[in-house]
Parts: structure tokens; C-alpha cells; sequence
């Protein structure tokens, strides 16, 4: 069950990333 969590949390922080990304795109084209 442990196993399963940690995948889990991984693809959550890949999502993030790619959120903080989109983020800091919009902020150098202002």
C-alpha cells in the first residue's frame, strides 16, 4: 500500500512542475 502512495505523490509533483512552468512563461512574456 506504502508502494502505491509514493507513485502517487510523484505524478502530483510532476503536475506541479509543469503548472510552475506555465507560470514563469506567462511572467517573462509580461
Amino acid at each position: 500500500m506504502g508502494s502505491l502512495i509514493k507513485k502517487r505523490r510523484k505524478r502530483m509533483r510532476k503536475k506541479k512542475h509543469k503548472k510552475l512552468l506555465r507560470r514563469t512563461r506567462h511572467q517573462r512574456r509580461k
